[in-house]
């Protein structure tokens, strides 16, 4: 007999329509969530926990951080051999992320939820549930870090994006590709992460770090407010390689020099940074300037990891070197 934790976290998997407040709120317990289930998990025990009942828009990084660490703490018992997680989708992809940033465990952890509510006829909830279980119950799926499993696919943590803000089958991992499936209970997996998970432990996640949006003829302003007004840190989503509009080199050496770190992602879905074009703000020069090229790690979650290395305490060179095996 196999043994999976189900750790409820709200969203629209456990939400349902609340006709006295014209809209769709979560609250529905992981007991409730267990009970919809259309098919017997067969040879699998199931065990329930309820951390949050809440729209995924409506968590912060320092609940995630907690939800982490009691992940780590439930897979640290010899009884359990996998985490399911329900989860709202906005955010699931960043919370996926934080997971495979911070879960120490090598044991399967599988996020999964709903586009559609549970008080919907066609629910996808309880499916997604279903193979969530089933996937975090197998010894394939061991070693391979936290996924996200939607309408069947197994997606790895680190390149897995909601692509869709409605359909049932809305994530993605662009330019990568699935890991594999569920079908009828049984999990294939047809590839798995080329390079190790660097582990990370840190005390806490910094919430003072910004993402800015780049678009055609984007001024630095929103730069400068940032940091006047706390940020411990800048990503910029920009454009191509990682080049900007006028202006930003000059601004992220201003802010590399106050002790402000800036990281550059590329808005593109597929490829990589590179320090390739020059003059104005380029990546040559925004390199120059002291910002960091984040690879290609999207802007949304390099976010997150420069506020965990930020939450470790790390600044500087230090930092720079610490983000270097993420990227």
């Amino acid at each position: 007999m196999k043994n999976v934790t189900l750790i409820a976290t709200g969203g629209t998997i456990a939400s349902s329509a609340d006709k006295s407040a014209g809209a769709v709120n979560a609250g529905l317990s992981g007991e409730t969530l267990l009970q919809s289930l259309h098919a017997p998990l067969d040879g699998i025990a199931v065990s329930v926990e309820n951390f949050e009942a809440a729209g995924s828009y409506a968590l912060d990084l320092a609940t995630i951080h907690r939800l982490c660490l009691r992940i780590d703490a439930v897979l640290a018992s010899d009884a359990v051999d996998g985490v399911v997680v329900t989860h709202g989708t906005d955010t699931m992809e960043e919370s996926a992320f934080l997971a495979w940033l911070l879960v120490k465990s090598d044991k399967p952890v599988v996020f999964t939820g709903a586009q559609r509510h549970a008080g919907q006829p066609d629910t996808d909830g309880p499916r997604n549930i279903h193979e969530a279980i089933c996937a975090a119950a197998s010894p394939a799926m061991r070693g391979i870090g936290p996924v996200i499993l939607f309408e069947g696919d197994i997606h790895g943590a680190r390149y897995v994006t909601k692509a869709h803000s409605s359909r049932v089958d809305t994530f993605r991992s662009v330019g990568q590709g699935k890991l594999g499936e569920v079908d009828g209970g049984q999990v294939h997996l047809y590839s798995r992460p080329a390079h190790a998970r660097p582990g990370l432990e840190t005390p806490a996640i910094d919430p003072d770090v910004e993402l800015i949006a780049l678009g055609l003829g984007a001024t630095p302003r929103l730069m400068r407010l940032a940091a006047a007004d706390g940020a411990t840190g800048i990503v910029l989503s920009a454009f191509g390689r990682g080049n900007a509009p006028k202006g930003f080199a000059d601004e992220t050496g201003r802010l590399v020099a106050a002790g402000c770190p800036v990281l550059v992602a590329s808005r593109c879905h597929e490829g990589r940074t590179q320090a390739i074009y020059g003059k104005d703000s380029g990546g040559v020069t925004l390199v120059a300037q002291g910002a960091v090229l984040a690879g290609d790690l999207s802007a949304i979650k390099a976010r997150l990891l420069l506020a965990a290395l930020i939450g470790k305490g790390l600044t500087g060179p230090a930092l720079t070197e610490a983000l270097v095996p993420y990227l």
